[in-house]
């Protein structure tokens, strides 16, 4: 990634990677989940994840089956089944993953592993499959160039993410050997596996794209544009209008009511929450805010605000950190709001600043009225 933060805290549709797999997992009923981090990331995923989470520290980047192998002391002779998923792969699906199990279970695997078809995914690594089991996992790094795919069953890929029976799999991590990388394969247990007679079997997820990993920003861009389709196909489908889908950006954790129709070239960001049978747009960019129902947010930038319900605001305003509109309230155009409330009934139509101050309901805020009430030093309420 080139960067001084960690890659898992790198934030794709305003949420951090790690999240995404922290919440399929829960999502999916996982008893207990453990991530693995570096020394040096430790303090920061900790700081993000708190302790919702248990935590192994892998001392050297070593590899895949390493990583999973700090976890034995904690895991080991605990749960009948261990599933991992890498903190880089926040497309997959919790259908795929809940499938994954279930056929984990029916077929009594020791290692069952998600697959995807289809998909233009050099990096990842080609799983070979005679009948309806797995005989290895042929990493990229180790078969550079466009592998022989005939016994592949049909093309099929890793997707990163596994489920083990316990019992078989802390033996045979230890028999995992050095790869040619230099580093520990978790997809070796594969050819483990079937050289041991195991059941190695693989489940094909439900959309290619749930295969993509991210290992640099181009990658992360890749993702962030899947992601945001389908955040848009998702609010779309609950009853959001979308006029121009491509020109809009919805991040993952915003919520937006029925019957409200988002206009071309607008941002609704971070946690913002949006009410029903609202206009947002053309041009506004809301963050980390709350919009009540039946109100209008034309050409306009809210943060860390309130807007009750049946509000209009625009075009060319900006609510700032602090600003709290009550029911009934219009704000015009060119009007900055600050750490301040308007009650409700008030109106402020054009070319003013209001920091720091309350105003009471039903007040008429000519133009041109600005708040004064920084001495150089301190702000007055």
């Amino acid at each position: 990634m080139k960067s001084r933060i960690p890659k898992v805290l790198h934030r794709l549709c305003g949420k951090e990677l790690v999240r995404y797999s922290v919440e399929l997992l829960q999502e999916v009923g996982v008893e207990s989940v453990t991530v693995v981090v570096s020394p040096d990331s430790y303090d920061a995923v900790k700081a993000l994840l708190g302790d919702s989470v248990e935590y192994a520290v892998q001392p050297q980047p070593l590899g895949t089956a390493d990583a999973l192998a700090r976890c034995s002391t904690a895991l080991e002779g605990v749960f009948g089944n261990v599933l991992v998923i890498g903190s880089d792969t926040p497309l997959v699906t919790a259908d795929s993953v809940r499938r994954l199990l279930a056929d984990h279970q029916k077929n009594s695997s020791q290692m069952s592993l998600l697959t995807v078809t289809g998909a233009s995914l050099p990096d990842l690594g080609q799983v070979i499959i005679k009948g309806n089991r797995v005989e290895k996992i042929v990493e990229a790094a180790d078969a550079p160039g466009t592998p022989d795919t005939s016994d592949t069953g049909g093309g099929e890929v890793n997707a990163g993410v596994y489920c083990f029976e316990s019992k078989w799999l802390w033996p045979a991590i230890k028999n995992v050997e050095t790869s040619q990388a230099g580093e520990l394969y978790i997809t070796d247990l594969a050819a483990i596996g079937a050289r041991d007679n195991a059941a190695v079997t693989a489940t094909e997820a439900d959309d290619p794209a749930e295969a993509l990993g991210i290992n640099d920003r181009v990658q992360l861009a890749q993702a962030e544009s899947v992601l945001r389709q389908r955040v848009r196909e998702h609010w779309m489908l609950a009853g959001v209008t979308i006029s121009d889908p491509s020109s809009v950006y919805i991040d993952a954790e915003v919520t937006i009511g029925a019957d409200t129709t988002v206009l071309p070239n607008s941002m609704l960001l971070g946690r913002t929450t949006v009410g029903e049978n609202c206009e947002i747009g053309p041009g506004s960019t809301i963050k980390d805010s709350h919009v009540g129902d039946n109100c209008r947010v034309i050409t306009t930038v809210l943060e860390e605000s309130t807007m009750e319900s049946g509000v209009d605001i625009g075009p060319f305003s900006h609510l700032r950190p602090g600003a709290y509109l009550e029911s009934g309230v219009h704000i015009g155009n060119f009007v900055e709001v600050k750490e301040s409330r308007f009650a409700a009934g008030s109106v402020m139509g054009h070319f003013g600043y209001v920091g720091d101050a309350s105003i009471g309901p039903n007040v008429n805020v000519g133009a041109g009225m600005v708040t004064c009430n920084y001495d150089g030093k301190d702000k007055h309420r």
